[in-house]
């Protein structure tokens, strides 16, 4: 971005000596955090910063030339920076944290950051419970292959670039827009995109209706003149805000964008893109999930009306390598099939297993699902339950806390006592990963042929990917 030095005055860092200073990031490793840090380490500033655990992405940042300990303690941290930034994730008895407080450091959420680098360019924010970062990274993937030109903070990484940051000359920022907190009213969008406002987050907006509520109040904050792209039949879609308000649905016609002649073949989908004013044929989509094509569909009407060539839209589109954690193929074999996904929502979920079915209704879908938040648990056990029982076979994880403490009555055996499933139960990592050795012991020939395994969660269960892959894919000793 272009206007690097203002950002920097704008949060009083000294563009003349470029942020040597440096920026402190509490939960650096969190996947919105991490886009902002790398943002400033690209423009020269000088990033470090905490996080609880490792993680691949935590070893990208420091390959990247980011400093990052996973030690709370006051002792490690870098006393001579003028700003920290903060993820609400961080719990407020955290050491660190009430050191910087405590002694009148600037100490900002990473909201209040992004409202800073979006202050003057122009936006397209993205926002839903569900569905908001695969569309995020297909419109930042569509303006950079088509050269367009857009900075992109993502809520995932783009296989295609290997981050969830990368940054152009253009003046446009594409930006995941996070309900949790409000956090997205504090964006300026020049066009927005609402995929969902299914209940979430509950913890923080007390009921279903005052979540909506904020999409609306997010709506209102499009500029006079901007776009709106919302999905057809969202509840409260005729309270959404926007001088210019266009819908889209997979395929239903009263939408004013939707699919049709649609096909698949061996996991991607061929279609059409049908509006009452113009229409684009044969785009390819190389994902998995119906749901994936109305991801696009938002993603390609927002490309048409900014006048990219309809050629270039439909080579981004087939070029498009997908997200990891969004049915991502692990493993994709004649044989076998394994798929991670970020999903921790029950719709989530629910759109997880039926494209799983739909790609591969022939196989028995094996379903490893960590619960993230007890709050959210608590909340929606009763949907998670409904639609886990969609699954042949069900493992749940124990409940993954984040910021949250635990809280009595609630655990993973919460959902499974509502699930009327018998092939159902509650493991630890390490049994997790035992029983899965022992399902391939006891079937040496066919091994996990004719099942799909299917890994879901906002937590640590990213941890256990390799692993699992491993054991699926190891040689029988004979």
């Amino acid at each position: 971005m272009n206007n690097y030095k203002n950002i920097l005055k704008s949060l009083k860092i000294n563009p003349a000596d470029n942020g040597a200073a440096g920026i402190y990031f509490l939960g650096i490793g969190g996947i919105g955090m991490s886009a902002l840090a790398r943002y400033f380490n690209s423009i020269g500033v000088k990033v470090s910063g905490y996080d609880k655990t490792p993680t691949p992405l935590t070893k990208q940042l420091a390959a990247e030339g980011i400093t990052i300990h996973f030690e709370d303690n006051v002792e490690l941290i870098d006393k001579t920076v003028p700003l920290v930034v903060y993820t609400p994730a961080v719990p407020k008895d955290h050491k660190e944290l009430n050191y910087f407080q405590q002694n009148n450091y600037p100490v900002v959420k990473r909201s209040d950051v992004l409202q800073v680098i979006t202050d003057s360019s122009f936006n397209i924010c993205i926002a839903g419970t569900h569905g908001k970062t695969t569309t995020s990274t297909m419109v930042a993937h569509i303006l950079t292959h088509s050269q367009f030109g857009c900075n992109a903070f993502l809520g995932g990484i783009a296989v295609n670039y290997d981050s969830n940051f990368w940054s152009s000359d253009k003046n446009v920022c594409v930006v995941e827009a996070d309900e949790y907190d409000r956090s997205f009213l504090k964006l300026s969008p020049d066009i927005a995109i609402i995929s969902s406002m299914d209940p979430d987050h509950l913890d923080i907006y007390g009921t279903a209706e005052n979540m909506e509520q904020a999409f609306i109040d997010f709506s209102a904050k499009i500029k006079q003149g901007g776009l709106l792209f919302s999905k057809f039949g969202l509840k409260r879609n005729d309270d959404l805000k926007g001088d210019r308000h266009f819908t889209y649905h997979l395929d239903d016609k009263k939408a004013d964008v939707y699919a049709s002649n649609i096909q698949m073949n061996n996991g991607s989908y061929c279609f059409d893109v049908v509006s009452k004013d113009w229409s684009l044929k044969n785009v390819v989509l190389n994902m998995g999930g119906l749901y994936n094509i109305e991801n696009v569909l938002a993603a390609i009407t927002m490309a048409h009306h900014l006048k990219i060539e309809d050629d270039k839209i439909v080579k981004a589109v087939a070029s498009f390598k997908g997200v990891k954690r969004r049915f991502e193929y692990v493993v994709k074999t004649d044989k076998l099939v394994y798929i991670d996904d970020y999903a921790h929502h029950p719709e989530e979920l629910r759109a997880l297993i039926t494209g799983a079915k739909k790609l591969f209704g022939n196989k028995k879908i094996v379903v490893i699902f960590q619960p993230h938040l007890y709050s959210r648990t608590r909340d929606l056990a009763d949907g998670f339950a409904e639609v886990l029982d969609m699954a042949d076979e069900i493992i749940l994880l124990p409940i993954y806390p984040a910021r949250e403490l635990p809280m009595e009555g609630v655990s993973s055996e919460m959902i499974t006592e509502r699930m009327s499933n018998e092939y159902k139960m509650v493991l630890s990592k390490d049994n997790l990963l035992r029983h899965l050795r022992q399902e391939k012991d006891a079937h040496v020939e066919e091994g996990f042929e004719g099942t799909v395994i299917i890994s879901a969660g906002a937590g640590d269960i990213d941890t256990l990917i390799e692993p699992i892959k491993k054991i699926m894919t190891a040689v029988p000793i004979p």
